[in-house]
């Protein structure tokens, strides 16, 4: 959905449009002045062309499928998305070197790994609840797992992915005109049989859902609506080339700084914001800060959250709102713990910039 929606309405914790059965009629008014974009544009939001009362009503405040116009805003993602949960009982993942898991014997250290093992507060649906439209994905097998079930990794394992897909569903099926990126960027301890496992899996959750992979350029919303299509998933292994649905990683790069420092890594997301491709691919600025050996032996009992991120996630924002969407400017942006400040708004309306650009470009 457009941005700059009313502040009562991005903050409803029921209904997304509270107000509507009251000033139906004059709200939708404005929504048509205010949001109608040119005939051509893959938002078809004119004064001719606009959806109905019914089919606003059933949308959420931060529709990624802004992220479509050929204009490329950008969208709101999240930095291990499924690493609200972790348990602490269960082995360590196979993510982590051999001296972490003897040291994990030692049930403190399990406890003091959790600590920086959790990089959200807010579950799936949570986040899709603030705006989040974007999920970074690693999984792995479970040692000792028969079934082959597939769980989501970082240092310790997560829920099931199953159990995460079916969160994620839900919300797309309630509001239908939402569309979700999917990034299974790493895998750990998988065979080819946990691989058909995990896509089966992602076949069951998602069904006629899915979106096969095309081109970026030729993707219009109107026809992913039409098609009732709203997962993208993004798979970093060969296995995407035997099904239709899934995208190659190369579709959407994420950039890794790899750093402590806030002055490093904004160099870092500048340098490859100026390097990114401005056609074929989707583009990922993680900004976000990586802890050594030594960030984590001095804020060792803090954890991430309380050592790195609380007090350096204003800068990172400061430097989000400086910058503007476009084919060679932010595209979608990952953070850590999203609730810590107004990061989905904060991504969301930068594309007012481009709104601004076509009002400039019919004066």
């Amino acid at each position: 959905m457009p941005t700059g929606w009313p502040r009562s309405l991005l903050t409803s914790t029921t209904s997304p449009f509270p107000i509507w059965q009251s000033q139906e009629n004059s709200i939708y008014r404005s929504i048509k002045r205010k949001y109608c974009v040119q005939k051509h544009k893959i938002l078809s939001w004119n004064l001719n062309a606009c959806p109905s009362t019914a089919e606003v009503d059933s949308a959420v405040p931060h529709l990624l499928c802004q992220h479509l116009r050929e204009d490329s805003p950008c969208t709101t993602g999240s930095h291990d998305s499924f690493s609200y949960w972790v348990d602490e009982k269960s082995p360590v993942g196979p993510d982590q070197t051999p001296a972490v898991k003897r040291l994990a014997r030692i049930s403190l250290v399990k406890k003091l790994m959790k600590k920086w093992s959790v990089t959200q507060n807010l579950s799936f649906r949570e986040q899709l609840e603030a705006g989040i439209r974007y999920f970074d994905l690693r999984v792995s097998s479970k040692p000792g797992d028969a079934d082959q079930e597939i769980f989501f990794i970082h240092g310790l394992f997560g829920i099931r992915v199953w159990d995460g897909l079916m969160e994620i569903d839900s919300f797309l099926t309630q509001h239908p005109r939402e569309i979700v990126f999917l990034d299974f960027n790493h895998f750990y301890a998988m065979d080819e049989a946990h691989h058909k496992h995990l896509i089966l899996r992602i076949q069951e959750a998602f069904g006629n859902k899915l979106c096969s992979a095309c081109s970026v350029e030729s993707m219009k919303l109107q026809t992913l609506w039409e098609k009732k299509c709203q997962v993208l998933i993004f798979y970093h292994c060969p296995f995407y080339k035997q099904y239709p649905f899934l995208w190659p990683g190369k579709k959407i790069p994420a950039p890794w700084a790899n750093t402590t420092s806030v002055s490093k890594l904004i160099l870092f997301l500048e340098t490859t914001l100026s390097e990114r491709a401005p056609r074929g691919s989707f583009h990922v600025s993680q900004a976000i800060l990586t802890p050594r050996v030594k960030t984590i032996a001095r804020g060792l009992v803090g954890g991430l959250k309380n050592t790195l991120v609380h007090r350096n996630l204003p800068a990172i924002l400061d430097w989000v709102k400086t910058q503007k969407p476009g084919a060679t400017g932010v595209n979608i942006i990952t953070s850590d713990f999203v609730d810590l400040v107004d990061f989905a708004t904060t991504v969301i309306e930068l594309n007012n910039l481009l709104q601004e650009d076509r009002a400039l470009a019919k004066c």
